[in-house]
């Protein structure tokens, strides 16, 4: 059983930064592959970001140069640094894995970039 646990998230005026965090249970974390997804109003859910075991990272070119996902293995514990957030940045914000042929998710946490 994995369990996935968002935070971080809030109200943040544009050009404005947050850290999101996403703490896993479970002995599997450090052998996974993380991703970051978000999903808007009325919109599919997209690809943010994924980390790999060794802490290589993808990008959704939507967000590349603005986020940066980061690791600590010893935490259980994957980041997502948002900077230069804009109003189209806002969603839901879920963590994701998969691990054993099923995909787990957090419950998401609400990031809403607004003046």
């Amino acid at each position: 059983q994995v369990q996935l646990v968002e935070s971080g998230g809030g109200l943040v005026q544009p050009g404005g930064s947050l850290r999101l965090s996403c703490a896993a249970s479970g002995s599997m974390f450090s052998m996974n592959d993380m991703d970051w997804y978000r999903q808007a109003p009325g919109k599919q859910r997209e690809l943010v970001a994924s980390i790999g075991r060794y802490g290589h990272t993808n990008y959704g070119d939507y967000v590349k140069g603005r986020f940066t996902a980061s690791r600590d293995n010893a935490k259980s514990t994957v980041y997502l640094q948002m900077n230069s957030l804009t109003p189209e940045d806002t969603a839901v914000y879920y963590c994701h894995t998969r691990y054993r042929s099923y995909d787990y998710w957090g419950q998401g946490t609400q990031v809403t970039v607004s003046s």
